[in-house]
């Protein structure tokens, strides 16, 4: 996997609750921010300009009857805020890379529920045309069984296999279409991992699109009727830390 590099480092941390583990990590890397912010940018110069940019905003709400003036003053703010906004732009750009980075590993961690042994799961061919025509045959190895046929008629622009897992490992399935094979790789296990669940054919003008592995969402908070996946929840604990931790540490 891309980010499978990423493993010594942030696997340890999920082994504990989704929730937990996401709670840890928003803490961290919210602090690993706020302080590359304080110590990259001017904090003095930071502070004067988030006054005036206070007083701009105040100034105009005292001068809503005097539209020329509010215009005048809107000016001077907006100068004001992209100079502020460039101040910042250092650590934005230290911190950018690092996060997709770690973000990338997340997402293929807990944005779905993994295979385990005993589970029923599906997959679904898509194909490039609605009414594509012919037959889709897969073959899965031993591990794996197929519940249903294992030879289906194009009838629509999708077929859906479903199959069970009868023990941890790695497979490969294989979809044969008109005589070619279209590989792709799916995980059993009790661990927090998958394979990727959407692999496009690399077959020049071939009618079968994509291959797509139909994992169940993992909802880490269910929050009286809203099922939160680990963004939402990672969004939401980020500002609440980031919030606090600018006000104690007196970022501005």
């Amino acid at each position: 996997m891309a980010f499978s590099f990423l493993d010594p480092f942030l696997g340890p941390l999920f082994r504990l609750p989704s929730f937990l583990a996401i709670l840890i990590f928003s803490l961290l890397i919210s602090l690993l921010i706020t302080l590359i912010y304080k110590y990259t940018t001017n904090q003095s110069l930071m502070k004067q300009l988030k006054g005036e940019i206070k007083e701009f905003q105040k100034e105009m709400k005292e001068l809503k009857d005097k539209p020329g003036e509010v215009m005048r003053v809107q000016k001077e703010a907006m100068k004001t805020n992209l100079k502020y906004m460039s101040m910042s732009m250092k650590s934005t750009l230290i911190t950018f890379i690092p996060i997709i980075f770690i973000f990338g590993w997340m997402n293929t961690h807990l944005a779905f529920e993994p295979i385990q042994q005993g589970d029923q799961f599906s997959t679904t061919v898509h194909f490039t045309r609605p009414m594509a025509d012919g037959q889709v045959s897969l073959k899965v190895p031993d591990g794996l069984s197929i519940d249903g046929s294992a030879t289906k008629d194009i009838s629509g622009d999708s077929i859906i296999f479903t199959l069970k897992a009868g023990k941890e490992g790695t497979y490969t399935l294989d979809y044969i279409y008109k005589g070619q094979s279209y590989l792709q790789e799916v995980i059993v296990t009790s661990e927090r991992a998958y394979a990727d669940r959407l692999v496009k054919t690399a077959v020049k003008d071939s009618d079968i699109k994509s291959l797509e592995i139909n994992y169940q969402k993992h909802i880490v908070l269910n929050l009286l009727g809203w099922k939160m996946g680990w963004l939402a929840v990672y969004i939401i604990l980020s500002i609440a830390f980031s919030l606090g931790l600018r006000k104690l540490m007196k970022v501005y």
